[in-house]
């Protein structure tokens, strides 16, 4: 949905951030201007890809249509969705997102290895946007 968060499709989908080399900090959302630790001198940014698994940190179930000022189509009915935090392995940071159409809380458990894989966000006949889901390992596209 933002260009420049993710990049590779498939099994080579990552999600894309940005590392300080003067304190090796690693963020996400990608960061152009500056390092975001308050203890760092300041040095270059690099874009780095992300960690594509790591494990869950929390999650939730979205019941609700989002209030204004988001825009939801009000004929078509509310799908509910499981939004989860995942801290990455090597870079210990925690990305949320939702989780792979069908994948319910009822299936997530704090701890569960789960991978980042793409997702569409909306689409119509001219443009499909693109984002990211998580997915409990081991399940199938």
């Amino acid at each position: 949905m933002v260009d420049g968060w993710f990049t590779g499709e498939g099994d080579d989908f990552r999600l894309l951030g940005t590392r300080c080399a003067a304190c090796s900090s690693v963020f996400f959302p990608r960061e152009d201007m500056h390092c975001r630790n308050p203890g760092c001198p300041g040095g270059d940014l690099e874009e780095v890809p992300l960690s594509r698994r790591g494990r869950v940190w929390s999650y939730t179930d979205s019941r609700y249509r989002p209030p204004s000022p988001y825009v939801t189509n009000p004929e078509l009915p509310w799908e509910p969705y499981a939004l989860i935090a995942v801290e990455l392995e090597a870079e210990r940071l925690v990305v949320l997102g939702q989780a792979a159409p069908g994948i319910t809380v009822a299936e997530l458990a704090v701890g569960m290895e789960v991978e980042v894989v793409p997702g569409v966000m909306n689409e119509d006949g001219d443009t499909t946007w693109t984002t990211w889901h998580w997915r409990p390992t081991g399940v199938g596209a």
